[in-house]
């Protein structure tokens, strides 16, 4: 499987950015999918997960009522919806697969896109 993210950019607080991870492989659907990020110094977390029939979501606490995760299975693409963005959202946000239906651990995802860098000003 490979990830391709993208959608990162710079803007301001307060403001809404939406990104997007395309996916190779005929499987997609059968996949969890999530959203991590990684700030500079500090170690990854998880962000948003959204199993493989897009039933079932996922939030981290610090992003619950200002993100939503979705994706497009005829389309292969996750989605990352970020609303009411502040200056301590900025990150690198990779998509990742899930491994088994976790979701909640960066040891329960297996392949991983090359990050899109999200810049939140204040």
């Amino acid at each position: 499987v490979q990830l391709q993210a993208s959608g990162g950019g710079l803007v301001q607080a307060g403001g809404s950015l939406k990104l997007s991870c395309a996916a190779s492989g005929r499987t997609f659907s059968t996949y969890g999918m999530g959203w991590l990020r990684q700030a500079p110094g500090k170690e990854r977390e998880f962000v948003a997960g959204i199993s493989g029939s897009g039933r079932h979501t996922y939030y981290a606490d610090s992003v619950k009522g200002r993100f939503t995760i979705s994706r497009e299975n005829a389309k292969n693409t996750v989605y990352l919806q970020m609303s009411s963005l502040k200056p301590e959202d900025s990150a690198v946000y990779y998509c990742a697969t899930s491994r088994r239906g976790y979701y909640y651990t960066v040891r329960d995802y297996g392949y991983w896109g090359q990050g899109t860098l999200v810049t939140v000003s204040s």
